[in-house]
């Protein structure tokens, strides 16, 4: 082994000793990714008659040399890469003081820093789904042609935030490139008079200057304008983001169906985006696109994990110079929301709700002095409860599991995307998830009284048919109050993942 500068040679380091190998003492965690650190540590002439390990030798030492302050710095920076989210999130929080409740200006800019409409400085955990959502409106732009983008997923998983972002990016990308900036329409479908109203919107932008003509509709007009390769000079591409688009669809399907017919007009400039929670609302309303070969590009936005929300959260919270919350309360928190809905929004009302614990305890405390300031994980579990907790929560628990079976198949094929499901669908679910768990089911029979009597106590809706097998089931009560109810009962934990 090499001796330390000076020539010195090291007691320790006699030829085939075994005495205080450095080799030997490995950590716990990245054994492998430190052994090569551990083989180059030089020799130290600690005292023979105490076997201290090689960072102890060097910490002791008075006069370390820079090889080995090297050496300490590389196993610090090993250790810190291999944190796990929990033990990041631990020391984000022991750096800084604690905060004061009291303090009325701290406590608006935690309050403001937590609320849904506060936008962060940067977008976390959907960075994929930003750049195949930039691409295509890159690719769009680059060659002058029309498209159309699906995003879904469930609520609060970031997809108005990310389209926002990429409304940005697409700024930047426009100014470095020296590329056509496209007109931009966010419309929300839910403030629209009338399904139809969305093409009078599209049309304004479309033409700012032209008078509206009376004698055809707005749609006419569109397709009209999109037909004809003489259109006006200088007309730009346009991107028109439907948020909210499931509030578009009628009976007919028509209004979606035409509105999405745009983008496959032979001279159209239009870039649709549409946003909605329905996973299937392209293979279920717009079949005829499919045919066409015009099927909209799908970007799916998932529910956010638990380790996700809390680096979310971490991520809202850094600004901030003071701790507010204990680690394990917002662990809590992510971890209930993320096996409930995986709503962000939900994650962050909760966390307000959890300040309001606080402020409510040091209201009523005589003595304040030994009441901590931080926001503990016992105010985390009451703001968790009264978010989740309703009398229907109570009531699915207090079921007969075979009751609570079906109500956890009906969750399952609503997961889909379905919105009602018949009897006979219902049973299938129902045989898989008792097979699944080894516990015998019920005939059909009994199967569709027992949908009866959770129809009477208002958690399913029954419709009519002269054939039990298929009257329509839609649940009467949030899905979330079922999956927080049977996610407290360990038997269903598996079944729903």
């Amino acid at each position: 082994m090499p001796s330390i500068a000076g020539n010195r040679s090291s007691p320790m380091s006699i030829a085939g000793s075994d005495v205080s190998s450095p080799q030997k003492r490995r950590l716990r965690s990245n054994s492998a990714l430190l052994d090569d650190l551990v083989s180059s540590i030089p020799s130290n002439p600690c005292s023979p008659l105490k076997n201290k390990s090689p960072r102890r030798c060097m910490a002791d030492s008075p006069n370390r040399s820079q090889a080995n302050v090297s050496f300490l710095d590389r196993v610090n920076n090993v250790t810190k890469m291999t944190k796990s989210p929990k033990k990041k999130l631990l020391d984000s929080f022991l750096d800084k003081p604690i905060w004061n409740p009291t303090d009325l200006e701290q406590l608006s800019a935690v309050k403001e820093a937590l609320h849904v409409s506060t936008s962060p400085s940067m977008i976390v955990c959907r960075e994929d789904e930003q750049k195949r959502i930039a691409e295509f409106c890159k690719q769009c732009l680059e060659q002058e042609k029309a498209g159309s983008l699906y995003i879904c997923g469930c609520p609060g998983t970031g997809k108005s935030l990310s389209m926002e972002n990429v409304k940005g990016s697409l700024a930047v990308w426009a100014k470095e490139t020296g590329g056509q900036l496209p007109e931009i329409l966010t419309i929300s479908c839910p403030s629209l008079s009338s399904t139809s109203e969305i093409f009078n919107k599209i049309l304004g932008k479309s033409q700012p200057q032209k008078k509206l003509n009376g004698r055809s509709t707005p749609l006419k007009q569109l397709q009209q304008l999109y037909s004809k390769k003489q259109q006006s000079p200088g007309m730009k591409m346009m991107l028109v983001i439907a948020d909210e688009l499931d509030y578009l669809i009628t009976k007919d399907r028509v209004v979606l169906h035409d509105l999405f017919m745009l983008t496959t007009l032979p001279f159209s400039k239009v870039i649709l985006i549409g946003i909605a929670n329905a996973i299937d609302l392209a293979d279920r309303f717009l079949p005829k696109l499919q045919s066409l070969n015009c099927k909209p590009m799908v970007v799916s936005f998932r529910a956010y994990s638990m380790e996700q929300i809390i680096i979310i959260l971490k991520q809202r919270l850094m600004a901030l110079p003071y701790a507010v919350f204990q680690p394990q309360a917002l662990e809590l928190n992510a971890r209930k929301v993320a096996a409930a809905s995986g709503d962000m929004r939900k994650a962050l009302g909760i966390c307000r709700g959890a300040i309001e614990m606080l402020e409510t305890e040091l209201r009523e405390s005589a003595c304040t002095s030994n009441l901590s300031a931080m926001v503990r994980v016992d105010h985390m579990a009451i703001a968790l409860s009264r978010a989740y907790k309703s009398p229907i929560v109570d009531t699915i628990q207090s079921l007969p599991q075979h009751q609570q079976i079906i109500l956890c198949s009906a969750v399952k094929l609503f997961r889909r995307g379905k919105k009602d499901t018949t009897i006979g669908e219902l049973n299938k679910s129902y045989i898989d998830v008792c097979k699944s768990t080894l516990i015998p089911p019920v005939g059909i029979m009994e199967l569709s009284c027992m949908c009866r009597v959770l129809g009477d106590q208002g958690i399913l809706k029954l419709g009519q048919s002269r054939d039990d097998k298929l009257r329509r089931v839609t649940l009467q009560v949030d899905e979330a109050d079922i999956l927080f109810a049977l996610q407290g009962i360990r038997f269903f934990r598996n079944c729903l993942q």
